[in-house]
């Protein structure tokens, strides 16, 4: 009886063990942070005057570059993430 209960532990014990071994990939960035900025905004018909254009002019400028910030923030770390992933396998 215990060389039965013996032999199974040895059976359970080495299905545990592999020889290959197991990598990992670096996972790929979500969807919603590689989607594009929202669109801007044009000037509205109803607007004719000088002053409606540049301040349009000037909320577009500041979406442009505060999305870009961002975008360059995320590539920036997701790069130096990913080499510091494939520099520790």
């Amino acid at each position: 009886m215990n060389k039965i209960i013996l032999l199974c532990l040895m059976f359970i014990l080495a299905g545990c063990a592999t020889s290959v071994p197991v990598t990992m990939n670096f996972p790929q960035a979500p969807e919603a942070l590689t989607k594009p900025c929202d669109p801007l905004q044009p000037l509205p018909k109803d607007k004719k005057e000088l002053s409606d254009l540049l301040e349009n002019a000037n909320e577009n400028y500041g979406k442009h570059h505060e999305c870009l910030a961002k975008y360059r923030a995320w590539q920036e770390w997701y790069e130096t993430q990913k080499k510091i992933f494939e520099e520790v396998k």
